[in-house]
C-alpha cells in the first residue's frame, strides 16, 4: 500500500544521516540525528532544557465513506542506531538500520473512543561484519491511537496517533551520543484508510476548515501522499512537507541533505581532494556510494540537475507565459522602470526584516512577475548607499502591486500596456 510513497518517506528517514563534506572528522557531522529523534523517557526527562522529547503526536482526520466503517493501515518507521568499531582503516561511525512496525487499528464499532495499542521491541547486541564489530543497544515504544468524532457538515473522525519512546533508561545525566543508542531516529507514520478518505489538513474544504485547525500536531506534519487526487494515504513526517510530496525525477540519489540543491551539492562532493573522498568512502557506505555515484555523473547527467519546467499538475499542460508589461497601473497612477515609490509591506510576509521597511521610498528597477504569476515590482532603496552596486548586481528587492504607493509625479505618464 505504501510502494508509491517510499522514495519520500526514504528521504525524510535519512535526512540529515550525514552532510556535506560527509566526512566522520567534519565539524557538521560531530551532532548528528536532528529529525524525528524520540529519545528515552527517563534521559528525556532528566537531560535538562534542550533534551531530545521523547513522544510525538499527530493528529488528522478522516471521512468514512458512505456509511461504512473505516479501517487504519499504518506503518511507523524509524532508523535503530549501529555503532561501528574504530580499525585501522576506517573511523568509529554511527550507522543506523531502517525499523517498520506495521498496524491496523478498527476506526468504528466497538473501538470508537477506545485506546488501541501496539507495543514494540528491537533487541540490542553484538555482531562481526567483515572484522569489524557492530554494537545496538535495545530499543522499545508503543503506538496509541484514539478515534473521536467531530461535528460537521458530513460524518468525521478526528485520529490521534502518539508514538512514545517507552526504552528503559537510568543515566538522565548522560552525553547525548550515548542517549541516541536508545533512540527512535527519523521517526514518522504512513498512513492508509480503507472505506474512507483523508482531509488536507494544509488545504482542508470549507465544511471541515474548523475540524481542521482543531487538529494538533506536535513534532509532526502530516500530509495527503501519493499522487495528486488521492485521499486515501499520508505521511506524518517530523520535516514540514506540503500534500502530495515527491522526490524530483531529476534527482538521482539521496544526498541525506534535502535543503541543499543536487546541482550545487554534487559540484561540490566533485571538488574534494582524493584524500577527502577516501575518509568519506571509510566513513560510511553508503556515503561511499553517494561519492562514487557523483563521479559517474555524465554532462547529461549534470544538465537534467539543473532544473527544468514541469506540469502545476500530473495531466496538465506546462502554462503558456503571460508577456511581462513594461508599465503598471497602480490606483490612479501608472508606473514602470525609474517610478519612485513608497513601501508598504503586506501582513502575508514572513521575514521580520521587512517591518523595517514600510514607509522607506524606493525606485522601480523593473516591471516582473512571480511564480503564482502576479505582477510584481523590482526595486532598490532610495536612502542606500549601496543601491548602485546592488543595480548592477541585479540584487533587488521584490513587491506586489499593493505593497506600494506612488509618489512623483512621473509615475501618472503614459497608460498601462494592456
Amino acid at each position: 500500500m505504501f510502494d508509491e510513497v517510499q522514495a519520500v518517506a526514504d528521504a525524510v528517514l535519512y535526512e540529515g544521516y550525514a552532510l556535506y563534506p560527509y566526512r566522520a572528522s567534519a565539524v557538521k557531522n560531530q551532532l548528528r540525528w536532528q529529525f524525528g529523534v524520540l529519545a528515552p523517557r527517563g534521559w528525556s526527562e532528566g537531560g535538562g532544557r534542550y533534551a531530545d522529547p521523547w513522544w510525538q503526536e499527530t493528529q488528522c482526520l478522516i471521512e468514512p465513506r458512505d456509511g461504512a466503517s473505516p479501517r487504519l493501515t499504518g506503518r511507523c518507521r524509524f532508523l535503530q542506531l549501529r555503532h561501528r568499531e574504530a580499525t585501522a582503516t576506517a573511523p568509529a561511525w554511527d550507522e543506523a538500520d531502517m525499523r517498520e512496525v506495521d498496524f491496523n487499528f478498527a476506526l468504528a464499532g466497538d473501538e470508537a473512543g477506545a485506546e488501541q495499542a501496539v507495543s514494540f521491541l528491537f533487541p540490542g547486541g553484538v555482531e562481526t561484519r567483515d572484522g569489524v564489530a557492530h554494537r545496538r543497544w535495545p530499543i522499545s515504544g508503543v503506538l496509541r491511537l484514539t478515534v473521536t468524532p467531530f461535528c460537521a457538515e458530513r460524518p468525521l473522525l478526528k485520529l490521534c496517533l502518539r508514538v512514545d519512546n517507552v526504552t528503559a533508561w537510568v543515566l538522565p545525566g548522560a552525553p547525548r551520543d550515548e542517549a541516541m543508542r536508545a533512540s527512535l531516529l527519523g521517526c514518522h507514520l504512513l498512513l492508509g484508510a480503507r472505506d474512507g478518505a483523508f482531509v488536507s489538513l494544509m488545504d482542508p474544504p470549507a465544511w471541515a476548515a474548523e475540524a481542521a485547525a482543531a487538529c494538533r500536531n506536535v513534532r509532526t506534519y502530516p500530509v495527503l501522499a501519493g499522487a495528486r487526487g488521492r485521499r486515501d494515504l499520508i505521511l506524518s513526517s517530523p520535516v514540514i512537507l506540503y500534500d502530495h510530496p515527491a522526490v524530483s525525477p531529476q534527482s538521482p540519489r539521496d544526498l541525506y541533505d534535502a535543503t541543499e540543491i543536487d546541482e550545487i551539492l554534487t559540484l561540490r562532493i566533485l571538488t574534494l581532494t582524493d584524500e577527502e573522498k577516501r575518509e568519506a568512502r571509510a566513513t560510511d557506505p553508503r556515503l561511499a556510494a553517494l561519492i562514487d555515484g557523483a563521479e559517474r555523473l555524465g554532462p547529461e547527467d549534470m544538465a537534467r540537475l539543473h532544473g527544468g519546467a514541469r506540469p502545476t499538475s500530473d495531466d496538465a499542460p506546462v502554462p503558456e507565459e503571460r508577456p511581462v508589461p513594461m508599465q503598471l497601473r497602480v490606483g490612479d497612477r501608472v508606473i514602470g522602470p525609474g517610478s519612485r515609490v513608497r513601501l508598504r509591506p503586506g501582513a502575508r510576509r514572513t521575514d521580520a526584516q521587512d517591518i523595517f521597511l514600510a514607509g522607506m521610498t524606493a525606485t522601480v528597477e523593473s516591471i516582473m512577475r512571480d511564480v503564482d504569476d502576479c505582477d510584481c515590482v523590482a526595486v532598490t532603496l532610495d536612502d542606500d548607499p549601496g543601491a548602485e552596486l546592488l543595480r548592477w548586481q541585479r540584487r533587488f528587492l521584490y513587491f506586489r502591486l499593493d505593497e506600494i504607493e506612488p509618489i512623483d509625479a512621473s509615475a501618472a505618464a503614459p497608460e498601462a500596456t494592456p
